[in-house]
């Protein structure tokens, strides 16, 4: 039945109200600080590549960062994503306190 077939693939689905709820403060917390870590070997590692790429010649700076994690790159997509999930946890804050 086709009804049934729409029932049943709902089933699943995220409601509405999935993006309002809140992460646990502490679990929050501990990601942030693993985060911060997280960032300041990146930090070291991207300072250190920055003085190395001072010594090299030009075509071994086309292919120093073959095969190796790019620490730049790395620290980015970090920071956004840290920064995302504190605004994210910061409005719901908030809303939870004005809906209160």
């Amino acid at each position: 039945n086709e009804l049934e077939e729409k029932m049943l693939l709902n089933l699943h689905k995220k409601q509405w109200s999935h993006g309002m709820t809140l992460n646990s403060f502490n679990a929050h917390c501990s990601s942030n600080q693993s985060a911060v870590g997280k960032m300041l070997r990146l930090a070291e590692s991207y300072t250190k590549s920055v003085q190395e790429e001072q010594s090299l010649s030009a075509d071994q700076l086309k292919t120093r960062h073959v095969g190796k994690q790019d620490p730049k790159r790395h620290l980015e997509s970090t920071v956004e994503e840290v920064m995302g999930n504190n605004i994210v946890q910061t409005l719901g804050t908030a809303v939870d306190e004005q809906a209160l």
